[in-house]
């Protein structure tokens, strides 16, 4: 392996490190979100104690260090065209963008506790690419007005993206869709408090623009 690979992924990880929900809440309104709420590090729980504003920040921000760790691909490569470049770094933006996605979740600036991943996750497939992630999103807001639920919406949407996957490159990126099982995998694993709270009947709805 080498050194300049061991950076790039050294680099995705920490950049998913960030702990964006726990700056912006300290930053801005002087607590620590983990202390309310759900006690999540994530953009739900910043929606749920602090409101859409700071939500959105969050939700935003989360997005965009899974994407850019995961275009960090890009620096690896030096091939003549754009279309090349694009076939070789799917592999390498799924690396990078899943050590974000660990960053996110197990973050060294944090304790090692942080959110549940799910935006993260997000602006890897964004980087993979924008109509497959438009799928995903269009799933997940669909699903959130139906039901008010994060948790479902995050786990069916995630669930979506290997059918997504299929109706964009067919048969043609086999890697993708066993991304997609992990994804569905780590998804469960991280929600899986959210799963029993289901189970129960005792799963928080959410309500935007409200602050607590």
């Amino acid at each position: 392996m080498s050194s300049d690979l061991i950076i790039l992924c050294l680099s995705a990880y920490l950049l998913g490190s960030i702990p964006f929900a726990v700056l912006v809440s300290k930053g801005f309104h002087g607590i620590d979100v983990r202390e309310h709420g759900s006690g999540n590090a994530g953009a739900t729980n910043v929606f749920r104690v602090l409101g859409v504003k700071s939500g959105t920040i969050v939700l935003l921000l989360d997005i965009f260090k899974g994407m850019t760790a995961a275009n960090l691909a890009w620096l690896l490569w030096e091939p003549e065209s754009i279309e090349l470049a694009a076939q070789n770094t799917i592999e390498l933006k799924l690396a990078f963008g899943i050590l974000a996605v660990l960053g996110h979740l197990y973050p060294v600036f944090a304790k090692f506790k942080g959110g549940k991943g799910i935006a993260t996750l997000l602006g890897l497939v964004i980087a993979i690419n924008p109509l497959l992630a438009l799928g995903c999103i269009s799933c997940f807001v669909l699903v959130l007005l139906l039901s008010r639920t994060v948790s479902i919406a995050s786990i069916i949407s995630t669930m979506m993206f290997g059918i997504f996957t299929y109706l964009i490159y067919g048969y043609g990126e086999p890697i993708l869709l066993f991304f997609g099982i992990f994804a569905v995998l780590l998804v469960l694993f991280t929600h899986r408090s959210n799963l029993v709270r289901l189970w129960n009947g005792e799963e928080k709805r959410i309500t935007l623009g409200k602050k607590k």
